[in-house]
């Protein structure tokens, strides 16, 4: 592996960790804050995982992109005890986890297809177990309206799905997957 090519994968991947990091905890602060009785202002800032998920998937691999969700899950975890609460660090944690791995695994497999297809795909299935696990671990038996602001999440979940493909889209050319050699 050529010099060049050694700093895009180390700072790819710290780029990746820091964004994932950040996202998870904005997130995590704003799940606490219903827009109305069917969403959070989170259902806005956490898709974006997807979209770093993906970026960091098409250009350094499945490999780097599964480490980047490792240390973003660590990282998120702590970060959102410390802002929200054991039980949404907690509920965020093994959703991000068990979400963004299948992200991986979906997009992997899906890489060579349309250029669409990999992130829509494994974006939205990975966000339809995100909401689920998170909504049931971080607020079931808490009183608040839960399954309505978890199917709010989902929809917004999916139109971010969709809106992210032009980020994906733009940011093609600097991710390109480096030639096998």
């Amino acid at each position: 592996m050529d010099d060049a090519h050694q700093t895009f994968t180390r700072v790819g991947f710290w780029v990746g960790v820091a964004a994932m990091s950040a996202l998870v905890a904005v997130s995590n602060v704003l799940v606490q804050f219903p827009i109305n009785d069917w969403l959070t202002w989170a259902a806005f800032t956490y898709p974006i995982c997807f979209l770093v998920t993906d970026l960091t998937n098409r250009a350094l691999g499945p490999d780097a992109a599964r480490r980047v969700v490792y240390v973003g899950f660590a990282l998120g975890v702590v970060l959102s005890v410390s802002l929200a609460s054991w039980r949404i660090g907690l509920a965020s944690g093994t959703a991000f986890l068990v979400a963004q791995l299948l992200d991986v695994q979906i997009f992997d497999r899906l890489r060579r297809s349309a250029w669409w297809r990999a992130p829509l795909v494994s974006s939205s299935l990975a966000s339809f177990i995100d909401t689920a696990l998170f909504f049931s671990l971080a607020f079931a038996g808490t009183g608040v309206p839960w399954v309505t602001l978890a199917l709010g999440d989902f929809a917004v979940k999916l139109a971010m799905a969709l809106a992210m493909l032009l980020p994906f889209r733009a940011l093609m050319t600097v991710t390109k997957p480096r030639a096998a050699t």
